[in-house]
């Protein structure tokens, strides 16, 4: 008997070590698999709280202040100091011409060499609109070059291809120059055409681009003549880097009022690409010779002076009513 209960015993009675209470077992196991189904709750709250931690991150950088830069300074008191903390000085026209020639003198440079100016542009319009690039020539008042532009002559007529020869066309031909043209066999730095034999011109188009002749760029025309003596002699400038005009003006050793004269033409030629009812089309301008610094002029008095339209006609009304003012009814 003593064997059959022992083996009872040790059937109910459960080991001593790792043993486990009823029940519990079940509640300490862990599923090995999750469903997907389960999983996409946790997932999507886990992805919302990492976006609205994030927008919190972006919240507080708007709200914190950007960080103060010091204010330029206006004047160094001293001949050795950082560019960076002044503003750039500007000069009046005049006073900046003199200053170049200064330079030229204390460097012991070339007295002829050329001035340039460096016109830095608003082509801004309205909304999202804005000037497109453009070039220009301009006939200046006083020239600074012995260099004569070569002008090519579109005409089949022999009496005009004659007269275009006599005022000094380098090439003057009709539509056998078409192919020459097209091979860059033949090149000029204008191209000016008589009305007759623009519709043979087409295939030039593309490739002539700016320098088609055209009516509004005074290339297309019967006036043979007047064409060439501004073309052969004019002065071209160019839009580069979509806001920027980089061209000379003159000699150094030309008088300062001649100087003048010329960068003033060029910047009134510019002012005509922009209406008149936005800002100003120049932003900045900036004068030098080829081996001074440049410097930074003072746009009054440079820029063409442009009333607008509402200031003159309250001008008009107020010079109405001085000229013919009301007089009161007397009653008898």
């Amino acid at each position: 008997m003593a064997a059959p209960i022992a083996r009872c015993l040790w059937r109910a009675l459960p080991p001593r070590c790792g043993w486990v209470l009823p029940g519990l077992e079940q509640r300490l196991v862990v599923p090995a698999v999750v469903s997907l189904a389960s999983a996409q709750p946790y997932a999507a709250a886990a992805k919302t709280a990492k976006k609205d931690a994030q927008r919190s991150r972006q919240e507080k950088v708007k709200e914190k202040p950007p960080p103060r830069r010091r204010p330029l300074m206006s004047k160094p008191m001293d001949d050795v100091y950082l560019t960076w903390l002044y503003r750039r000085p500007s000069y009046q026209l005049e006073q900046a011409v003199g200053m170049l020639k200064r330079f030229q003198e204390l460097d012991f440079t070339h007295p002829k060499q050329f001035v340039y100016i460096n016109v830095f542009l608003d082509m801004a319009l309205q909304k999202k609109k804005k000037v497109d690039p453009f070039s220009s020539s301009v006939t200046l008042p006083h020239r600074f070059t012995d260099e004569v532009n070569k002008v090519l002559v579109f005409t089949e007529n022999e009496q005009e291809a004659e007269v275009a020869r006599e005022h000094g066309a380098a090439i003057v031909g009709g539509v056998e120059l078409i192919k020459w043209i097209l091979e860059d066999e033949i090149q000029a730095d204008f191209y000016v055409a008589v009305p007759a034999i623009m519709p043979k011109l087409i295939p030039l188009r593309n490739k002539l681009r700016r320098k088609y002749p055209a009516t509004r760029r005074n290339s297309l025309g019967t006036d043979i003549p007047k064409m060439l003596q501004f073309f052969r002699e004019c002065h071209e400038y160019t839009v580069e880097d979509e806001s920027m005009i980089k061209t000379r003006i003159a000699r150094l050793d030309m008088p300062a009022e001649h100087i003048i004269a010329n960068l003033k033409t060029i910047i009134h030629d510019i002012c005509t690409f922009k209406p008149s009812n936005f800002d100003p089309i120049v932003r900045r301008l900036v004068i030098r010779s080829s081996t001074s610094e440049g410097l930074l002029l003072n746009l009054d008095g440079i820029l063409p002076q442009v009333e607008k339209a509402e200031e003159k006609e309250e001008e008009n009304a107020v010079e109405d009513e001085q000229k013919n003012p009301v007089q009161g009814s007397v009653s008898t």
